[in-house]
């Protein structure tokens, strides 16, 4: 009897050891290492109307999983398949199963760094975003085409521009077109420090109309450390009444920026945003100004310069006057210097 009981003892140990081992085993496959790429991580895009299936498809073609059936065997007990979330999914080397399984089913998305400067309109940004995000360009335009939304949020179609400030930005990849545009209202918000709005208060613009500035200076150089004087310059004419007389949203009007040379001719069309006929700022921006030319707007330097030209040396600098004749010095060196580089237009 006591031989017997001592084999069923051993007998036990050993099926516990199997049964150990066996577990072991099959806690090390769902734990373990699962991944069948070799590079760093790969970066999964799981669409918003994507099903579970889909995503298994996504997963193989991308080599995230080295045992299919052991995945979809682990999806289904943690009821993945029934909780598929959209985004952008970044896989490391050696992610386990059950790991994969846990960030796609809680959302554990990579957000995305969404860049945009030098637009010149919603169009433009509309096709920029949709670089970065989820909706295509289309979806993306046409709620920043709807004027419904431009008056909601306190905006008409020619100053909705200007509530969008550029930058780079951190979105979830599967943001909504309207998501994104309350992210930027709130980032808007969030720009206009009170210290701004006094700023503004101080040279007698509310914050649209600064925004319609700092696009006709973004527009007027190429040399940012210039553009404080430059805003001088129209902060001074409209403090006297004299029309902006600039040239970018004379281009505006005309509807082609790449003119370098204007004529006399183009200063009739008729055109709010002719500030050679019409007194006073344009009704909204001609571009979307950045960060900096709002500042250089906000804090223009104080002169007396009513005029200026851009230098004859090309350079990208200007040369600015206080009166008319001496203006008109500047103008004709300028003319000269692009006779010269045979720029008529």
């Amino acid at each position: 009897m006591g031989r017997w009981v001592r084999w069923v003892l051993i007998f036990l140990v050993l099926l516990a050891l199997i049964a150990a081992v066996l577990g072991w085993m099959a806690w090390r496959r769902i734990n373990g290492p699962g991944t069948a790429f070799t590079e760093e991580s790969r970066v999964l895009l799981i669409p918003s109307s994507a099903t579970y299936e889909q995503v298994v498809d996504s997963l193989r073609a991308e080599g995230a999983f080295r045992d299919e059936e052991l995945f979809r065997l682990v999806a289904e007990r943690k009821k993945y398949p029934s909780r598929v979330k959209s985004g952008r999914y970044r896989i490391v080397r050696g992610t386990s199963l059950n790991d994969l399984v846990d960030m796609l089913r809680s959302g554990q998305q990579e957000p995305v760094r969404v860049t945009f400067t030098n637009i010149e309109d919603l169009p433009e940004l509309a096709g920029r975003v949709a670089q970065y995000l989820e909706p295509d360009s289309l979806a993306m335009l046409e709620l920043l085409a709807d004027t419904t939304l431009m008056r909601s949020l306190g905006h008409s179609p020619e100053t909705f521009i200007g509530m969008f400030i550029p930058d780079t930005y951190e979105f979830w990849w599967n943001t909504t077109p309207a998501k994104f545009v309350e992210r930027m209202r709130k980032e808007h918000e969030a720009f206009w420090t009170v210290s701004r709005l006094a700023k503004a208060d101080a040279i007698g613009l509310k914050p649209g109309k600064v925004a319609t500035l700092a696009s006709i200076v973004q527009a007027e150089t190429v040399k940012p450390d210039e553009s404080p004087r430059i805003a001088g310059v129209y902060l001074n004419r409209l403090r006297i009444g004299m029309p902006l007389q600039a040239d970018p949203t004379l281009k505006f009007a005309l509807g082609d920026r790449a003119i370098r040379r204007l004529l006399n001719v183009d200063k009739q069309i008729d055109s709010p945003y002719n500030t050679y006929l019409y007194t006073g700022l344009p009704p909204g921006p001609i571009n979307m100004p950045e960060r900096r030319f709002i500042d250089a707007v906000l804090d223009a330097e104080r002169h007396e310069f009513l005029y200026f030209c851009a230098r004859e040396d090309l350079s990208g600098y200007s040369n600015f006057a206080r009166t008319y004749d001496q203006h008109l010095v500047n103008a004709r060196r300028y003319q000269r210097a692009l006779d010269q580089q045979g720029i008529m237009r």
